[in-house]
């Protein structure tokens, strides 16, 4: 029988070896796979880079799309449902990691700008499998949580959800997770505009980990001038890899579209789309997972909390496993760059890969925190594996 053939996107980390007894497959970078790649293709396993449309498609024998992603705006979904092409994405795999990375902002901002977290209040913009688990953690660091998603406001009741007129009173920090939607009743193409930035509190801190043009560039740049921002953290970025360099100055905190890049969410993002073509093409390999992800260098944290503010042990903590201002540092140092960082990007595991021992802990509940924020916790005596 004629194996399938594969095109697959480089940069997915884990796929080599996976599907090689039951496919041929052919491994490019993934924002340079071209109709004549694909042209005698069954199956495409790519990223965000590829953008799967008739310009790709047209004329190829492609039947089946996986992209190792949650966002999907790179598929033209009623094309491929006008030429019998199945795809899928992979949603909720890098949630905890996006959910990392937003802990590590709000971490860093309240250390560096002296702010008591549990007397901030912050909105969750899209409260999908990203959006709930960035409110979960804020509410384990004790801050006040809004939430804002009118498709499931409307399909599940108001009760929950919280208005847009509330939002812009109340909130110290927006923190958008909405997908890209380019029309229709929940558009959210540039939902961040002048109208809707113009009523926030002064203060306020913004973060965007969704995709780029949910925030209008022009609009931000403008109301940042005017108004009294406390600090913008933009990981996405209208027209990658270009970025917006101006606007890029203004961000206390800016990286290169990474917040999901956990090496966890990429393995699972991974699996998900091994398992979606194994079902589709019968290859048996529907409960592939892989095999030997790096552990990280030192996954047992000990802090000695004596003369600590609380506030300042989990930030301790939190930067031994995931340390932002890595990645900004990186960023403004090799902006063209952009492309290059994602690709070869480091080692990061989420907390559950970590266990943390606090020794002189005089904060109640402190350990409680670390467990809800995915840590195992070990007593003060004890050192052992995980």
């Amino acid at each position: 029988m004629k194996k399938i053939r594969i095109i697959a996107d480089d940069k997915i980390p884990f796929l080599q070896g996976a599907l090689e007894e039951h496919a041929e497959v052919v491994y490019l970078p993934g924002g340079k796979i071209s109709p004549s790649d694909v042209k005698d293709a069954d199956a495409l396993i790519v990223r965000t880079r590829t953008h799967c449309n008739a310009s790709l498609l047209d004329g190829s024998s492609v039947k089946f799309i996986a992209t190792a992603t949650i966002g999907y705006d790179h598929i033209d979904t009623a094309y491929c449902k006008k030429n019998n092409i199945f795809w899928t994405n992979a949603p909720g795999c890098n949630s905890t990691s996006v959910e990392q990375y937003v802990v590590s902002v709000l971490l860093s901002l309240a250390v560096k700008q002296k702010l008591t977290l549990a007397e901030m209040c912050i909105a969750v913009i899209g409260v999908g499998n990203v959006g709930s688990k960035v409110a979960r953690a804020a509410k384990t660091l004790g801050m006040k949580v809004l939430l804002y998603d009118p498709p499931r406001a409307i399909a599940e009741g108001l009760d929950g959800f919280d208005s847009l007129v509330k939002i812009k009173q109340e909130a110290d920090i927006l923190s958008f997770h909405v997908p890209l939607n380019l029309e229709g009743p929940y558009k959210t193409l540039g939902m961040a505009n002048k109208d809707f930035l113009g009523g926030l509190k002064k203060n306020t801190v913004l973060i965007n980990t969704s995709r780029g043009e949910v925030v209008n560039e022009a609009d931000l740049i403008e109301t940042f001038d005017k108004s009294n921002f406390r600090a913008l953290v933009l990981d996405v970025w209208n027209n990658e890899p270009e970025l917006n360099r101006s606007l890029l100055r203004k961000a206390a905190i800016a990286s290169p579209h990474i917040a999901g890049y956990s090496t966890d969410g990429k393995a699972n993002g991974t699996m998900m789309s091994v398992q979606a073509l194994s079902r589709f093409f019968k290859l048996g390999l529907d409960s592939w997972t892989p095999l030997n992800i790096p552990s990280p260098e030192n996954n047992q944290i000990v802090i000695d909390c004596s003369g600590m503010k609380e506030i300042e042990i989990l930030h301790e903590v939190y930067s031994q496993t995931y340390d932002v201002m890595i990645d900004d540092e990186t960023l403004r140092s090799d902006i063209a760059g952009f492309e290059a960082q994602r690709g070869s990007y480091r080692l990061r595991r989420e907390p559950s890969a970590y266990s943390v021992k606090l020794i002189n802990n005089a904060w109640p509940g402190l350990e409680e925190k670390f467990e809800r924020l995915g840590f195992s916790v070990l007593a003060p005596n004890c050192f052992c594996e995980i």
